[in-house]
């Protein structure tokens, strides 16, 4: 974890002590200053209190079982004095009865630095907690969750990756473990609330849930809570397409209230219900379906108090005010009063259930979409509701308060989004956020004092691991970043998930791959976005890509075994993955663009638009069904080809191609000189002239460029009568005596030494006779190396226009791979420069 790296003083049992931010207290190495953790002959016992908070204990079990995870035995966890003995743990919470209090009592610990604290943990060694133990290492928290906090701290230090379930992350194998003595803290969190929204949730994390547990249940969301807590959140609003969290199973309420979780419900889902258990509701009691408080106010009030009472005893955020049904804006008559005594109405309600003010229960009002344009005009809420500002979905913050002028009191929170369904066109699939934009709007946002909630919509959970990890990180502590260590940061994470051998390599595509996301989505990508014309544009974007790609393929050769399920989902799927949408879609641009021109080499790039929109099939099957052994089924169903709108279908729909047929391709090629030379590849001919004996072939994949063309049989040679030639069209916008360069296969004097001829004349010039290779004077060394026999002939072109260049063969054997023009601008270059396009 990057943790802020504060040093503070404070006097402690009379003399100074320096506490250190949550650095690395956990090493390999022995030394002076260490105290074992584990050692062959050292076995960890853990300590805490009977009747330890149960969602404490759960995080207690966790550490156990990472404990074995790492050194191969898992500490006995004990809650008797007697019989203790080092090296042992200790955790607990100040303030609860237990071993903490007695420890402050005797001095061993400074209370100061916990109680009355927000979610605060302190690890640190302590000489004779108890008798017959020398020394241990201690874990306190303020209140439950900062003693969850430090838990999950000790277990992302000894080795467990946050994502070692949800991206398959392995846990290194270690021997030995020591605690280097001191005291370390992250401190209290700057922000209260630090959540995720799962939403958008169909058909690749619902998928995945009723395939993995049977649904999105209480075994689903236990490991969406422990994720959210190891990485340091407290919060989430739950998935919400067709689902209703605390209806679905009702285990689902009490768990999270155990595990430490504060359950909110999204921007449009007031009172502690979803709006699922609106369509439930009314169906069970036979009540029309009016989602209007000016016409249906006293059914609302009783089904937002049936949400109040079923989740009283439970710890959330209630969600107030009101939207149309299914997130949708409420109708044009809607006005502030109306809105105002909605949220009074619930406040009443919220006072009626809980019997207490309404202040005392933490709630929120979210200003989404049209709801600011409420805010803007006036409307205003009570001091003790947070205001939700939000982004405008795709990243970009639409308000913040006025430093100017006194702030509201309930404070402020943001709802960020990295995943949204919506126009221009959804965004649902990969990872489009890179952090650098995320920490510009939410550092913008925290120096606005927005700093009571943030939540992000995050979509399926994966794959947005890594942007979920920096946004939860940034969260507890803004202030740690700058626009100079993000990419510190990255690579970090990277060393979490990797090790540090290859994190700098890894962070660097990490940061590419979300860069070039954010160029363009990739569900808003097609052949239009970039201009094949321009600045070779297109070709540009797309080279960017590959060469991702090829790093990303080319370093999963050197992960170790057991990290390639993990680094397939954090690195080598999405780059991959859009990487092949880019050649798809470059494809789809030349495809058209040729076929325009007739130009049968637009059926090339027809093929290629199948067999990428095949491999994003097979990219998809290998995520899905291969890795983890088949762990991620349906976890990558989410379409992102072939959108008609905004909104998108169920499946992929490949692009449409066009092929040129034979009878639409012209019978003539003319190739246009431009820049001052023409170039065209031998097979590129405009006419041949065989006879019975004998005929010209092309000879796919030869030589150095395209092809190569040539007389067969090969042991035939021309008669004087036969005329065996192939001529060429050029259209020269210039005049001129010009050089016509062959380059021919370094075919040697194989005939008695006498060499091999050609002839080569423009319309009706009288031919030029070449034996290029009769005698050598030198030229066998170069031949050889560079793998080609160049033949040059002057020629005079005396007006500009369409001319006819004749290539006729004397002897066979001769084979033909590229003409070259220079009319006063061919550059020098080992493959002779592309092929000139030809007029239609």
């Amino acid at each position: 974890m990057n943790h802020l790296k504060i040093f503070f003083l404070t006097v402690l049992f009379g003399f100074c002590i320096q506490i250190h931010a949550a650095e690395p207290f956990i090493t390999t190495e022995k030394t002076s200053g260490s105290i074992a953790l584990k050692e062959k002959t050292f076995h960890l016992s853990i300590f805490t209190n009977s009747g330890t908070d149960q969602g404490i204990m759960r995080a207690v079990k966790n550490l156990q079982t990472d404990f074995e995870k790492v050194t191969g035995e898992q500490p006995v966890i004990l809650n008797r004095i007697s019989g203790l003995q080092s090296p042992l743990l200790i955790i607990g919470t100040v303030g609860t009865k237990s071993v903490i209090d007695d420890l402050i009592r005797q001095k061993k610990l400074d209370g100061r630095g916990l109680i009355g604290k927000r979610e605060k943990y302190i690890i640190q060694n302590v000489s004779n907690p108890f008798p017959g133990v020398s020394e241990a290492i201690v874990i306190a928290g303020s209140d439950k969750r900062g003693t969850i906090y430090g838990i999950y701290e000790m277990s992302q230090q000894i080795g467990v990756s946050p994502w070692y379930y949800w991206a398959d992350v392995p846990v290194e194998k270690k021997e030995n473990l020591y605690f280097k003595k001191g005291i370390y803290t992250d401190g209290e969190p700057a922000v209260e609330y630090r959540g995720i929204f799962l939403n958008d949730e169909e058909p690749s994390l619902g998928g995945w849930a009723r395939s993995t547990f049977g649904g999105v249940n209480s075994k689903f969301y236990e490991k969406v809570f422990e994720l959210i807590l190891r990485l340091k959140g407290n919060y989430i609003w739950p998935a919400m397409w067709g689902k209703a969290f605390y209806d679905d199973d009702a285990l689902s309420g009490p768990l999270a209230n155990e595990m430490g979780i504060v359950m909110g419900t999204s921007h449009h889902e007031p009172m502690a219900l979803a709006q699922t258990d609106w369509h439930r509701y009314i169906k069970k009691n036979n009540l029309p379906n009016v989602w209007d408080y000016a016409k249906n106010a006293e059914v609302l009030q009783k089904f937002w108090k049936s949400g109040l009472e079923r989740s009283k005893n439970w710890e959330k955020l209630v969600t107030v005010g009101m939207r149309g049904d299914g997130d949708e804006a409420m109708g044009e008559g809607t006005n502030i009063s109306l809105l105002e005594k909605i949220v009074k109405d619930q406040r009443k309600i919220i006072v009626d259930v809980t019997g207490k003010k309404a202040e005392k229960t933490p709630q929120v009002w979210a200003l989404y979409k049209e709801v600011q344009d409420y805010y803007d005009k006036g409307m205003r809420v009570p001091d003790d509701v947070i205001l939700l500002f939000c982004d405008d979905n795709w990243g970009n913050v639409r308000k913040l308060p006025d430093l100017s002028k006194p702030l509201h009191k309930g404070g402020y929170g943001i709802y960020y989004h990295f995943d949204y369904v919506g126009g221009p066109r959804n965004s649902k699939w990969i990872n489009i956020s890179p952090i650098q934009r995320v920490w510009e709007q939410m550092n913008l946002s925290y120096e606005h004092k927005v700093d009571k909630l943030w939540v992000v919509n995050v979509g399926d959970l994966k794959p947005m691991e890594f942007p979920i990890s920096f946004f939860l990180e940034m969260a507890w502590n803004p202030k740690q970043f700058n626009a100079k260590n993000l990419l510190e940061y990255t690579e970090k994470w990277a060393a979490q998930q990797f090790g540090e051998k290859h994190a700098k390599e890894i962070a660097g595509m990490i940061n590419l791959y979300a860069k070039y996301n954010r160029r363009v989505t990739p569900e808003t990508l097609d052949s239009k976005t970039y201009s094949l014309e321009n600045y070779h544009e297109f070709e540009v974007v797309l080279n960017d890509y590959r060469a991702l790609a090829v790093e990303a393929l080319r370093l999963k050769e050197q992960i170790p075994a057991e990290y390639q399920d993990a680094y397939y989902q954090l690195v080598l799927y999405p780059i991959d993955a859009c990487s092949n949408l880019y050649e798809m879609y470059y494809a789809v641009a030349k495809n058209r663009e040729l076929a325009a021109k007739k130009d049968p080499e637009a059926n090339f790039y027809a093929d290629k638009v199948k067999v990428c929109f095949e491999r994003n099939v097979y990219l998809d099957k290998q995520y899905n069904n291969v890795i983890a052994g088949g762990k991620w089924k349906h976890m990558m169903d989410q379409m992102r080809i072939g959108y008609k709108n905004w909104a998108d279908g169920k499946e992929n729909i490949m692009p449409e191609v066009i092929y040129v047929s034979d009878a639409e391709v012209s019978k003539e090629k003319v190739f246009q000189e431009k820049n001052g030379y023409v170039s065209i590849e031998a097979e590129n001919f405009a006419r041949m002239s065989n006879s019975d004996r004998i005929h010209w072939e092309v000879i796919p994949d030869f030589g150095k460029t395209k092809s190569g063309v040539t007389t067969f049989p090969q042991n035939t040679y021309p008669k004087a009568e036969e005329n065996i030639w192939l001529e060429y069209e050029i259209n020269f916008e210039s005049k001129g005596e010009f050089e016509v360069e062959l380059l021919l296969a370094p075919t040697l004097n194989f005939n008695h030494n006498k060499g091999l001829r050609y002839e080569i004349s423009f319309d009706n010039e009288t031919p030029q006779v070449v034996n290029f290779n009769g005698h050598y004077k030198g030229e066998l060394g170069r031949w050889q190396s560079e793998h080609i026999i160049k033949s040059v002939t002057k020629h005079s072109i005396l007006q500009a226009g369409k001319h006819t260049l004749r290539f006729k063969v004397l002897e066979p054997g001769i084979v033909l791979e590229k003409l070259l023009i220079n009319t006063g601008g061919l550059k020098p270059s080992y493959l002779g420069a592309p092929e000139s396009e030809m007029l239609h």
